[in-house]
C-alpha cells in the first residue's frame, strides 16, 4: 500500500497541464488549455483543462476529474497505478507499506497481466545483457543493426533464450500465475492428451530477440519478438496477440518516446517496423512512430492526433504494399489531418536510409523529398496506369475520392485545382465527380441519421418534456460556490422579516461582511434546510468541515482524498462554466460577464430562489390538505397565506414577477 504522505506530495507536485499535455496536444485559452478529445472522435476541441483548479472536463464524453482521474480512464490505470507513474514523473521517492496476501489477491486482473508483462521485459533484458547466450545472440543481433548499447537499453530490448520454457519456468518461480502469462500470450498452454489434467508450457518468443511494446504512458502492452534462426517453417515476426491490455490496433510503436518530440515538431513521421523507429530515434530523429507491419487504424491515426496535426508517411523504396498504404492515407486524411508523403531510394528503407546517413543528410532528404499527398499519389497512379485511357480514369476518381475525404472545403478545392494541372482534366469535371461522390456520401450519411434519429422521433402534441430539476439545479450551484468561492470574504445584504408601523412584514437589509460558505451555512442553518441530493449532501459537509479547519483551502487537494466518482462529479461542477469559452465568443463581439464581480449577488440569488421553491414545494403540500372539507382547515390555510406573503417578498427581492 501507498503511504499517505507519499499520495500528498504526489498530488502537491503533478501539474495537470504538464501530465495531460504528454497524452494531448493542448492550447492555450485564456486562464485554461483546450485540445480535442483523447476520448472520442471530434472535429471541434471540446476538452478542457483548468491550471488553477487542476481539474479537466471532456465535454465530449462527460468525464472528468483530477490529474489521477484522467491517468484512470486514459490509461486504465488502477488508482495505485496511477500515483507510481505520477511519482515516478516527479522523481518522488514512495513510501510503501507491505501488502497482506488478501490484498496481493484483490489486485485486478488487468494490473496482474501488467505486472506479469514488467517481469518478462526486464528477464529479456537481463537474458540480453547477463547470459552468454543472451550476449552471443541476442546482444550481437542488435549491435550488428546498428544500434548502441545507450539505444538498447533505452528502448528496453532483449532476448528469449531458445528454451522450451526458459522464460515461463522463471515467471513461475517468481511467483507469478500461469493464468496471467497465457492471458498475456507470453506461455503457450497446450492440455497433455496422454495425461489427462497435465498441461504442456512453451515460451511463445523462444529464440527470438525482444522488442517491448509500450503505451503512451510507457506500459508494457505487449512485444514483438523477431526470429534468428533459419527456420522457414516459424514466421519472422511474432507478436503478442490480442489481450485485455493489448489491441495492436490501438497501439503505435514507439509513442512512448516519441510523445513529446511529435508535439514539440507538430509533425510525425510514420514507418513501417520497430528497427526503423530506433534507428530514426537513434540518429536523433525522434517524433516517429511505427504501425509495426499492420495496416493503419482509425484508433492509431487518432493517437497521433492528439499531438499534431500533421503525419509525414515514410515509405520503402520498394514498398510492395504501397498501394494497400495509400488507402492508410485516405483515413488520415478523414481525421482532417494534413499528409505528405517520402520515398526512399530503390532499396533502402528508413533503418538503412539513416544508418547510412548523417543526422543533417537525414534531415534534408525527408525536408527536399516530402511530397504532398495528391502530388505522391497522382504521380504513382499515373505510372500504373501507363497509357490505358480506362486505367487512367480509374486513377483520377481514386484521387478524387480521396479528396473527398477531407473536411475542409477549402483545402479540397485548392486540392481540386492541382489534381486538374497534374493529371490534365478540367477543374470542371473534378468538380462534377467531387459533387457526385458528395451527394452519394450525403445520401447515406442522411439515411444513417434517419435511422439513429427514430429513436427520438418527436409526435407533436404527445410528447411529454422532461421536467428541470430545479432542486438538483440550485444544490449544484451551491456547492460550485462552496468550491471557487467558500474562503473569500464579500459583503452581503441579509434580509431580515420585521413589522412596520402598519402591521405589515417587511424584509429589510442588513450588510455584514462574511465569507461565502459561512454564508451559505448560516442561511441554510436558519432554515433548516438540507441538502436533497445524497451526492451533493456528502461533498457540502466534507465542504463546509474542510472550509472551517483550513485556512488554504486548495480544490486539488480537497479533491485527492475523494472517491473517484465524486471527483468527477466535482469537476462536472466546476468546469461547466468553463465549456462557453471553446466557442470564442470575444471573435463574435460577445464578452461574457466576469462572475468573480458578482459573488456576493450570485451566492445571495441561488439561496433566495431555493427558499422561494421549497416555499413553493410546502404550499403544494398544504394546499393537498384543504382537500377535504368536511375538517376545519383553518390553521392550514393561514399557514399557507403566511407563505404566500414571505414569497411575495422574496419574489420582489429577485425582482420576479409574482404568481
Amino acid at each position: 500500500m501507498i503511504s499517505k504522505i507519499t499520495i500528498d506530495k504526489v498530488y502537491e507536485t503533478a501539474r495537470l497541464e504538464e501530465v495531460i499535455g504528454d497524452f494531448v496536444q493542448l492550447k492555450k485559452s485564456g486562464t485554461n488549455f483546450k485540445g480535442f478529445s483523447p476520448f472520442s472522435d471530434e472535429r471541434t476541441p471540446s476538452f478542457m483543462v483548468s491550471p488553477v483548479k487542476q481539474i479537466w472536463k471532456d465535454f465530449s464524453s462527460g468525464k472528468g476529474g483530477n490529474v489521477v482521474a484522467f491517468l484512470m480512464e486514459h490509461e486504465h490505470f488502477t488508482y495505485p497505478e496511477a500515483i507510481k507513474f505520477l511519482a515516478k514523473k516527479y522523481n518522488i521517492e514512495i513510501e510503501e507499506t507491505e501488502r497482506t496476501e488478501e490484498q496481493k489477491e484483490e489486485a485486478s486482473e488487468r494490473e496482474s497481466m501488467y505486472l506479469v508483462s514488467e517481469f518478462a521485459q526486464k528477464h529479456f533484458s537481463e537474458m540480453a545483457w547477463e547470459t552468454e547466450l543472451g550476449k552471443a545472440i541476442g546482444l550481437s543481433y542488435f549491435k550488428e543493426r546498428g544500434f548502441t548499447e545507450e539505444t538498447i537499453k533505452k528502448f528496453k530490448l532483449g532476448y528469449c533464450l531458445d528454451k522450451w520454457d526458459g522464460f515461463t519456468l522463471a515467471a513461475l518461480d517468481k511467483g507469478y500465475k500461469l493464468k496471467y502469462l497465457e492471458k498475456t500470450g507470453l506461455t503457450i498452454v497446450k492440455e497433455d492428451t496422454q495425461n489427462p489434467g497435465n498441461s504442456k508450457k512453451f515460451d511463445r518468443f523462444k529464440g527470438r530477440v525482444m522488442f517491448p511494446i509500450h503505451s503512451m504512458s510507457g506500459r508494457v502492452l505487449g512485444f514483438g519478438g523477431r526470429i534468428l534462426s533459419n527456420d522457414k517453417k516459424a514466421a519472422k515476426y511474432l507478436n503478442s496477440p490480442e489481450s485485455d491490455i493489448y489491441h495492436k490496433s490501438k497501439v503505435l510503436y514507439g509513442i512512448y518516446y516519441a510523445k513529446q518530440a511529435i508535439a514539440k515538431e507538430d509533425n510525425c513521421y510514420l514507418v513501417e517496423g520497430y528497427t526503423d523507429v530506433i534507428q530514426f530515434h537513434q540518429r536523433g530523429i525522434h517524433n516517429v512512430v511505427a504501425s509495426s507491419g499492420t495496416a493503419l487504424t482509425p484508433e492509431q491515426i487518432r493517437l497521433v492526433n492528439r499531438l499534431t496535426k500533421n503525419i509525414t508517411v515514410l515509405f520503402d523504396g520498394d514498398a510492395a504494399g504501397l498501394r494497400a498504404s495509400l488507402r492508410g492515407i485516405d483515413l488520415i486524411l478523414e481525421q482532417g489531418m494534413n499528409v505528405k508523403v517520402c520515398t526512399f531510394p530503390e532499396g533502402e528503407d528508413p533503418d538503412s536510409f539513416s544508418k547510412n546517413n548523417s543526422y543533417e543528410e537525414v534531415v534534408a532528404y525527408l525536408k527536399d523529398n516530402s511530397q504532398d499527398f495528391i502530388q505522391f499519389k497522382a504521380s504513382h497512379l499515373m505510372k500504373e496506369a501507363d497509357n490505358d485511357p480506362i486505367k487512367r480514369a480509374d486513377t483520377v476518381r481514386d484521387i478524387i475520392n480521396s479528396i473527398s475525404k477531407i473536411p475542409d472545403r477549402i483545402k479540397k478545392e485548392i486540392y481540386i485545382q492541382e489534381c486538374a494541372q497534374i493529371m490534365n482534366v478540367s477543374e470542371a469535371v473534378l468538380f462534377n465527380t467531387l459533387a457526385q461522390i458528395g451527394k452519394k456520401d450525403q445520401k447515406e450519411a442522411v439515411s444513417k441519421q434517419k435511422e439513429e434519429q427514430k429513436a427520438f422521433s418527436v409526435v407533436k402534441n404527445t410528447e411529454v418534456q422532461e421536467k428541470v430539476d430545479v432542486q438538483y439545479v440550485l444544490e449544484k450551484k451551491i456547492i460550485e460556490q462552496l468550491l471557487l468561492y467558500g474562503n473569500e470574504v464579500h459583503s452581503f445584504e441579509d434580509l431580515v422579516l420585521k413589522e412596520n408601523e402598519a402591521g405589515d412584514l417587511e424584509l429589510e437589509p442588513e450588510l455584514s461582511e462574511i465569507k461565502v460558505y459561512e454564508k451559505i451555512y448560516l442561511d441554510l442553518q436558519d432554515d433548516e434546510i438540507e441538502l436533497a441530493n445524497e451526492g451533493f449532501r456528502a461533498i457540502y459537509y466534507k465542504l463546509i468541515e474542510e472550509l472551517n479547519e483550513k485556512e488554504d483551502f486548495a480544490i486539488n487537494t480537497f479533491i485527492a482524498n475523494l472517491e473517484q466518482d465524486t471527483v468527477s462529479e466535482i469537476s462536472s461542477i466546476l468546469m461547466e462554466e468553463e465549456k462557453y469559452t471553446l466557442h470564442n465568443w470575444e471573435r463574435k463581439d460577445i464578452y461574457p460577464k466576469d462572475r468573480k464581480t458578482e459573488i456576493a449577488q450570485l451566492v445571495s440569488e441561488t439561496i433566495l430562489t431555493l427558499r422561494c421553491y421549497l416555499i413553493k414545494k410546502r404550499m403544494e403540500a398544504l394546499q393537498g390538505k384543504t382537500a377535504d372539507h368536511t375538517e376545519d382547515n383553518s390553521e392550514v390555510l393561514e399557514e399557507i397565506l403566511n407563505y404566500l406573503n414571505l414569497n411575495k417578498l422574496l419574489s420582489k427581492k429577485l425582482n420576479r414577477v409574482f404568481s
